[in-house]
């Protein structure tokens, strides 16, 4: 694996990519960046101001107080409040970068889909934090600076729960999903699976031509759930071998048993992220500061909230570090499955142009927020790892 992480970003052939595609692929980040990193910061600006002064408190007591008053009302009203807060503040700047992808060609759906998205995932976000959050202070209630360790086993437990049930309920909420026909390209896709060692029950079509004109494909699903999913787009785009290409790619997550190894790390980060909430929770300043008289008042949620969006933000680099070894991984799998690097580098290239991505961009961005590796640094390793075969050959 760590051979195709070193290869040099510029160990490409010129013509890879035009001039106009790659100044269009960097055209596309600087529109887009600016609106995601304004998100970002906004989001969390307004998570640490609710967080950090008795400005959250307020806002929990009000809320709790239009529904009665109790505990429960203060907790459920509170974490409506703040999700409901969150999503209104990111809002104008998901509109921003729809607006910017719809320039450069990327968006099929109109405005009327994107709100009923957006209003699926804010009902899909309160199903979660609701409970979670009276599950949080019922724990907190009876046991005010050991709530934590119930919670962390619980939050490990609900992660690997969350990962399982996933294909089955989330992604049905945003996609239709139909079986691919039968036929040639079904029944490659099947053989390469069988040939991978990879019990696969169904190939399947996303609907994803209604939203994006993005290519992609998955492996979704664990056992008997297991399934091939590709994108309508990839497929009436991209030539049969390179559709192929891209399925080995993620039979490599599968061999490698990505998904299982990414959701138990997962759930010990989530463990840990409790472990130091409740530490943190505790720490009397933070209370005062917040306007809460201890970690089993309703008034601390916005701070549990703050230290919670603080952690995430600071994990996040590491995260991406190890997506991208792991995306390189598979990219090294797809190539020792088929063989084909030529076809590889077809499909890098084709994803790329067709995502208008910025293939080479700047590495301090690469470092901080990509879960890939760049295109060139993809081709690079193809090319890195074909020589080798051939030098063994």
């Amino acid at each position: 694996m760590d051979e195709t992480l070193d290869v040099p970003a510029d160990d490409f052939t010129p013509d890879d990519f035009t001039p106009d595609e790659r100044a269009r692929g960097r055209a596309l980040r600087r529109a887009q960046v600016p609106w995601a990193l304004a998100a970002r910061v906004v989001g969390l600006a307004l998570t640490l101001l609710l967080g950090l002064t008795p400005a959250g408190a307020g806002l929990v007591s009000a809320v709790g107080g239009w529904f009665g008053g109790s505990w429960a009302a203060e907790v459920l009203g509170g974490a409506a409040a703040l999700v409901l807060l969150g999503q209104a503040v990111r809002l104008p700047f998901a509109a921003g970068t729809r607006t910017v992808r719809a320039r450069f060609g990327l968006v099929t759906q109109g405005w009327g889909g994107w709100a009923v998205d957006a209003l699926r995932s804010l009902g899909l976000t309160l199903a979660l934090a609701l409970p979670l959050a009276l599950a949080l202070f019922a724990l907190t209630g009876r046991s005010p600076q050991r709530w934590w360790l119930p919670a962390a086993g619980a939050a490990a437990l609900l992660t690997v729960a969350l990962s399982f049930l996933h294909p089955l309920l989330i992604e049905p909420v945003f996609n239709r999903f139909s079986p691919m026909p039968g036929g040639e390209l079904r029944s490659a896709l099947l053989a390469l699976a069988e040939r991978d060692g990879v019990r696969v029950r169904d190939v399947l079509v996303a609907d994803a031509s209604r939203r994006t004109t993005a290519l992609n494909a998955y492996v979704s699903g664990f056992g008997a759930t297991r399934r091939i999913v590709a994108y309508d787009t990839l497929l009436s785009t991209a030539t049969p071998r390179e559709v192929e290409l891209v399925v080995a790619h993620e039979l490599g997550h599968v061999k490698h048993r990505d998904v299982p190894v990414g959701t138990a790390l997962g759930a010990l980060g989530a463990a840990v992220a409790v472990a130091l909430l409740g530490l943190l929770g505790t720490w009397h300043p933070l209370l005062e500061a917040a306007g809460a008289a201890d970690a089993a008042d309703p008034r601390a949620l916005p701070l549990l909230a703050a230290l919670a969006s603080v952690l995430g933000a600071l994990s996040g680099p590491a995260q991406c570090a190890v997506s991208r070894r792991i995306e390189a991984r598979a990219d090294r799998h797809a190539l020792e499955l088929t063989g084909d690097a030529e076809q590889f580098v077809a499909m890098q290239r084709r994803l790329a142009v067709a995502n208008v991505a910025d293939v080479d961009p700047p590495r301090v961005l690469e470092l901080l927020f990509a879960t890939h590796p760049s295109a060139t640094r993809r081709i690079a390793a193809a090319r890195a790892w074909r020589i080798a075969r051939d030098s063994v050959v």
